[in-house]
């Protein structure tokens, strides 16, 4: 679980609002809402995932930071990340000199010049970068040395505070925090993280087993155990409530692998088992409380789901995608049918609905209509 396992949700400076950023969204949304329920081939004018020629086909990205429609980090395997600036038609090799053994499993952006990366991994594999130049040059600012640390995720709520986990060390989720960006990080009192379950760990999948909305409110996936549960936070990481969620659990490679919150009080999880021979039947829930419960939805995505991202300025349009497709829900994690097959294991959106995919083999997507 742990070599699959990974976030955020990303800080953005972009900013949504105005008509023609609300005429724009509309507009897709609706094309979005009239696709077929089984839509494969996208049409002229129909909103599809628009692979990008990242000039890689070995690296998989689990990590991924929409800033806008142009600019975009994705971060994954042989220690690489990607930036592009034109919509991806073009991508820059901005990864940390040194790095090549390790794996970017998340990325959280400020901005075109800002992002902090998180390597995995047991002992000193797990290690946080961050540039302020656009990747030009990168500092390394945390470095794991307690071999019984594995940190899966990143998330901040603004552009100085943040937080990474770490499955648990003495029976506790291990939560490190930053209040300068990302420059320096340090380990927080676990007196008020409840005890985990045995087995129970976060995954690396996606970059969203840790997101955060809001000031202060932030939110854990986890799995691996006989539940699968989500942790909440409304102090930063200092005190934690933990809730049962309804997908499937009971073994390593089950559980929630990701969730996303469009304001402090609706969220939606999804996951499953992500064996390819295994089923996944209740891959998907929703919580209109801030997390203290869950609903199964009555029409779940087909199979297991590692990313999930709220469609910007709508209150009940969300994608989720993985490796055998993408799924939208128009009625808030209710009900969702698939729109595209292609593989991708992490989604995020922009203000500006720049939404982006990515995953395994180099691939990278913007959504165009």
């Amino acid at each position: 679980m742990r070599r699959l396992g990974k976030t955020r949700r990303t800080v953005r400076t972009a900013r949504g609002g105005g008509r023609a950023v609300a005429a724009a969204c509309g507009a897709a949304l609706a094309l979005l809402t009239a696709l077929p329920a089984q839509a494969r081939t996208p049409g002229p004018a129909t909103p599809h995932w628009d692979l990008k020629d990242t000039g890689t086909t070995s690296v998989r990205f689990r990590g991924l930071a929409a800033v806008d429609r142009r600019t975009a980090w994705v971060s994954g395997t042989e220690g690489t990340v990607l930036r592009t600036t034109d919509g991806g038609a073009s991508w820059r090799d901005v990864s940390p000199p040194g790095a090549a053994d390790l794996q970017f499993r998340d990325v959280e952006a400020f901005d075109a010049r800002r992002a902090v990366v998180l390597a995995i991994g047991e002992g000193e594999a797990s290690r946080v970068y961050r540039t302020e130049d656009g990747g030009t040059t990168w500092t390394e600012s945390f470095r794991n040395t307690d071999a019984r640390a594995f940190y899966d995720c990143l998330a901040f709520f603004d552009s100085r505070h943040g937080l990474a986990v770490s499955d648990p060390v003495d029976g506790r989720f291990r939560i490190l925090s930053t209040g300068d960006g990302g420059r320096s990080w340090k380990v927080l009192p676990d007196g008020g993280m409840p005890a985990a379950l045995d087995g129970e760990a976060g995954f690396a999948a996606s970059g969203q087993c840790l997101v955060a909305s809001g000031a202060k409110d932030v939110w854990l996936a986890t799995g691996g155990a006989a539940r699968a549960r989500v942790l909440h936070s409304s102090d930063r990481g200092l005190t934690w409530t933990a809730a049962d969620a309804p997908i499937p659990a009971g073994d390593p490679a089950r559980g929630v692998f990701a969730v996303a919150f469009r304001d402090r009080g609706h969220g939606l999880a999804v996951g499953g088992d992500y064996r390819a021979d295994q089923p996944s039947p209740r891959a998907a829930a929703a919580t209109g409380d801030a997390g203290r419960t869950w609903r199964p939805a009555t029409a779940p995505p087909p199979a297991y789901r590692s990313g999930v991202a709220w469609l910007p300025h709508s209150r009940s349009a969300a994608l989720a995608v993985g490796p055998t497709g993408t799924d939208l829900t128009t009625d808030a994690g209710r009900t969702w049918r698939p729109v595209d097959a292609g593989s991708y294991d992490t989604v995020d959106c922009a203000p500006d609905l720049g939404c982006w995919a990515a995953g395994e083999k180099g691939r990278v997507a913007r959504l165009e209509s």
